[in-house]
């Protein structure tokens, strides 16, 4: 087993793939290489680079943990834009809202326990 599959944030981000798959599959089809694409490349970056920053020095690592939280705040642009297109209730952005911003601070908060 390799480590970063033992490290919550790692589990949580997979989880939140599972989910985005399963809610942009409902998606419009003329959305499939634009946002569906963007959504779902976003939140698959954010376990790939939990994973591929384990593999490096402390200081590499807190990079990735960067770019993954930055892969966060790009999940949430998106699911502002899909609020406004109305292809999510209100209900369904305030639950993947909530789900970013707890990813988004347990990224954060396992980057200063790297110092």
């Amino acid at each position: 087993m390799f480590r970063f599959e033992d490290l919550r944030v790692y589990q949580d981000a997979l989880k939140f793939v599972d989910q985005v798959y399963l809610l942009t599959a409902k998606w419009p089809k003329e959305e499939r290489y634009g946002l569906i694409d963007q959504f779902r490349r976003a939140a698959v970056s954010i376990v790939l680079n939990i994973a591929e920053g384990t593999s490096r020095t402390k200081k590499d690592f807190r990079h990735f943990l960067d770019l993954s939280r930055g892969s966060c705040y790009e999940c949430v642009a998106v699911l502002n834009i899909a609020k406004t297109r109305g292809y999510i209730t209100d209900q369904e952005f305030g639950i993947f809202y909530e789900y970013m911003d707890k990813l988004a601070r347990t990224i954060s908060a396992l980057k200063g326990s790297l110092r």
